[in-house]
């Protein structure tokens, strides 16, 4: 089944969605930060025979329009995304989320705007940086996403192909030339880069790490064992945190594992239990 682009509005957004497969169950596919639903692709050409797949950009992201700054927060992100599921009549069986997306997938299960049997974290960022990062990190953020010249400059620097795969290869993860083109393609467009830095900006981990210990169903962790972006020791955190946590390493991949090898993933995901008809 050919993926359908669909552009959906909701949440005072216009989103760009992604839709495919024909599988029995819905899952729901959320990348993450600086991302778009691209990134997904190559998982969902292995899953469309077993699962109904739903992978949007974000707000900011790829083709989906710039949102406010509340829609910004974890909270208001994860609303707007619940606001999409609810005009697209979809109840995802399954949420999968890499690093910030999965996130967004917890906190729409604490907030009640989705209710899946199962959150699949790849590579979660869930827990804010601790120490003199944390009191730098945030603040540096919130003034560099003030400032519009930031994006431009940065959307400039991207053009140069060796920018981007340096930036990839900071993560712990390597890909191809047609993967760094395809997050080239999104770095050079400032509307991109400034949501970006905007979810840098105006999220806060602290409450999300906290109500970690009530969340309500099995958290798969798939931990990228040499993610450089997200470190495999948060994942053990999270899992002494959450009661059904279970913790899934992936030797030999990076943040972006997903990418590299979409078949390791998709093995781990094939002991999901489908939903009956």
């Amino acid at each position: 089944m050919a993926d359908e682009h669909r552009f959906v509005h909701a949440a005072g957004l216009r989103w760009h969605v992604v839709c495919s497969g024909q599988g029995a169950g819905t899952m729901l596919l959320l990348h993450g930060t600086g991302a778009s639903a691209h990134s997904m692709a190559p998982l969902m050409r292995l899953l469309g025979g077993r699962w109904r797949l739903v992978a949007p950009d974000l707000p900011g992201h790829g083709d989906t329009s710039r949102p406010t700054p509340q829609q910004l927060t974890l909270p208001g992100m994860a609303a707007a995304v619940g606001a999409l599921l609810q005009e697209l009549d979809c109840k995802p069986d399954v949420i999968v989320g890499h690093s910030a997306g999965a996130a967004i997938a917890v906190q729409m299960v604490l907030a009640g705007l989705a209710r899946p049997s199962v959150v699949v974290s790849i590579n979660g960022a869930f827990l804010p940086y601790g120490g003199r990062a944390a009191a730098l990190l945030s603040p540096l953020a919130r003034l560099l996403y003030a400032q519009t010249w930031i994006s431009r400059l940065f959307a400039r620097r991207a053009a140069d192909p060796a920018v981007v795969r340096r930036l990839i290869e900071g993560t712990g993860s390597h890909l191809d030339a047609a993967g760094v083109a395809a997050y080239q393609a999104l770095m050079v467009r400032p509307g991109h880069a400034e949501a970006a830095l905007g979810m840098m900006a105006h999220w806060d981990l602290s409450g999300l790490a906290r109500d970690l210990r009530r969340f309500p169903v099995p958290l798969w962790l798939m931990i990228g064992l040499r993610d450089r972006a997200v470190r495999p020791a948060q994942a053990r955190e999270v899992a002494a945190r959450c009661p059904q946590a279970l913790l899934l390493p992936l030797p030999g991949l990076g943040h972006l594992a997903h990418e590299e090898s979409p078949e390791a993933v998709a093995r781990l995901l094939e002991a999901l239990p489908v939903p009956a008809v």
